[in-house]
């Protein structure tokens, strides 16, 4: 199954062009590809294709030849792709089956310009094929009681060996306190040591929330690397007790499968932020790479030398990514306690700011108006005092875009990814700050990008935002193959039914539309179109009617 990447946007943006160039791209790449491979072109679908193979072989030579081709053209009609092997029905010309129905639900999550396969395919190709595919994980498709495993090409580590930057993935630290509830402070240290070298163009790093599923699994560091797609992986531990603290660190590369360096580093724990920039000195120093002036004076800057205001931060970041109403109000409270010992920290009004924001876009706080109030304020206040803090600049733009300031938003996000490329929660608030303003074409985009740098572990509104900003141009189908994936792993997420309603019920399943609206009903009791309008900070009033269209149609009252 083939379809054309931004289908939708190209058209409006110049019909008769775009027609020739899929005219020109089918009659030259397509086309004779699909033939020189014994392939059959089953039906076009507007902007897809369903092809079918007697060999497998042949069908993954084939997409791999069609993509190359693509990209080596003038690179105005991009494609994703997805093949699986499996029985089929015939209708005359036509087929049908769940062997179709899965290269549909693969071509949806492959990459732009990309293939994602099933696991039969790899393993009935995986010798005979000169192209390297990754795993991507597990993948649920409707109508079948087990979960596919899914293989990606281009790979993520095939990409990282052509790069220039060494990249690179910190693991949660393990803490090996005698207290198990110091497990927020090991992985705080972890991610200060991740964030100090983002703050370097000469490394790559993959978002910290990327690798906080590891830290449970029995998976080897070289095998973590290449589902991270990086060369290098930091792990360690943190024992703190009595006033003193230690850090263990062990650098690897997954390469050679070699330890480049491991060291302990002991100290009293008001030296805690000497002993992270003794690990982050020894990581730049072993990948020999070379800092500017700047970067070194933002790597090695710390935002307090307050340690109490440091754990309440800590602290407080643990809590709110629980997100919950009863944990958000903790982190609330964690937050407040470390901007009283420090008014200058950064980071914790970045923090109060994130967990006011969810205070009221959530619905939680009894003054959500005020609790909006409060998150600007401080999300301003984060910016004034560290311009080069990525999620200061997130928080800004979210407090721009629920006050409906879209242009803000969107500028305050980009700037937010700009400054930590690889962050996937600053990708997935883009996304949102794009799609709330109108742009949902290019929310897509950075919607994929989001579970592309945090593809294990991709969060709910990861799913809700590509979904929406599928829904919204009109792509249905790979709309619902995202909603249903977000399902499988976030059962008890109302956005994620909310958008399953209106998608079903714009492609006239409507009895599938009734069950996921009432689950959504059930989830958010006295939920009507009206109060939905009021509360969401969309900029086009078309794309709220869009919304409301499906879900009036799903059931949900006006």
């Amino acid at each position: 199954m083939a379809d054309v990447v931004g289908y939708s946007r190209l058209m409006s943006g110049d019909e008769v062009g775009t027609l020739s160039a899929l005219q020109t791209h089918q009659a030259d790449i397509f086309d004779p590809i699909v033939a020189e491979h014994g392939g059959r072109l089953v039906k076009l679908m507007g902007d897809g294709a369903l092809v079918e193979f007697a060999s497998v072989v042949d069908a993954v030579q084939a997409a791999l030849d069609i993509q190359k081709s693509s990209a080596d053209a003038d690179g105005s009609i991009r494609l994703r792709i997805g093949i699986n092997l499996g029985d089929i029905l015939i209708d005359g010309d036509d087929i049908f089956g769940d062997g179709v129905n899965i290269a549909a639900r693969l071509e949806a999550i492959a990459e732009p310009g990309g293939i994602c396969i099933a696991s039969i395919v790899q393993e009935s190709t995986k010798k005979r094929i000169d192209a390297l595919f990754e795993d991507a994980g597990e993948h649920e498709v409707k109508g079948l009681d087990q979960a596919i495993r899914v293989y990606r090409w281009p790979a993520t580590g095939a990409v990282r060996w052509q790069r220039q930057k060494p990249s690179i993935a910190i693991l949660p630290f393990e803490n090996i306190s005698s207290d198990p509830e110091d497990e927020y402070f090991s992985h705080g240290i972890a991610d200060d040591i991740a964030t100090d070298l983002s703050k370097n163009s000469g490394i790559v790093v993959i978002a910290r929330n990327a690798t906080y599923g590891y830290k449970d699994r029995s998976l080897g560091l070289a095998e973590i690397a290449r589902e991270l797609g990086v060369r290098y992986v930091l792990e360690g531990s943190v024992r703190r007790g009595g006033g003193k603290v230690r850090v263990n660190a062990r650098l690897m590369d997954a390469d050679t499968s070699s330890q480049l360096w491991a060291n302990r580093y002991d100290g009293d724990l008001e030296e805690i932020f000497n002993l992270q920039d003794k690990v982050t000195e020894s990581i730049v120093t072993t990948l020999a790479v070379t800092l500017t002036r700047a970067e070194q004076d933002r790597a090695f800057r710390k935002e307090t030398k307050n340690l109490q205001a440091y754990d309440y931060v800590l602290q407080g970041n643990a809590y709110h990514n629980r997100f919950t109403k009863e944990d958000n109000a903790k982190a609330l409270e964690l937050y407040t306690r470390a901007i009283e010992l420090d008014p200058g920290y950064a980071p914790a009004h970045a923090g109060f700011a994130w967990a006011s924001a969810h205070e009221s876009n959530q619905e939680w706080a009894s003054d959500p108006k005020a609790a909006q109030e409060l998150a600007m304020k401080h999300a301003k206040q984060a910016v004034l005092l560290d311009s080069s803090l990525s999620k200061a600049h997130m928080v800004l733009a979210d407090a721009y875009c629920w006050r409906r300031q879209h242009n803000l938003a969107v500028v305050e996000g980009r700037r937010s990814v700009d400054l930590d490329p690889s962050n996937a929660e600053a990708h997935f608030a883009l996304a949102y700050y794009l799609v709330t303003s109108g742009q949902a074409e290019k929310a897509v985009e950075e919607a994929r990008l989001s579970i592309k740098y945090n593809p294990m572990f991709a969060n709910c509104n990861y799913y809700e935002t590509l979904g929406i900003s599928l829904y919204l141009t009109n792509q249905y189908e790979a709309a619902l193959s995202v909603l249903e994936d977000g399902l499988a792993r976030f059962p008890h997420y109302d956005g994620l039914y909310q958008w399953s309603a209106a998608t079903c019920a714009q492609l006239g399943r409507i009895e599938e539309a009734r069950l996921h609206a009432q689950e959504y009903m059930s989830l958010k009791p006295g939920v009507t179109l009206k109060k939905l309008a009021e509360r969401l900070p969309y900029k086009r009033t078309q794309d709220l009617q869009h919304m409301f269209d499906g879900l009036r149609k799903a059931g949900i009252p006006d």
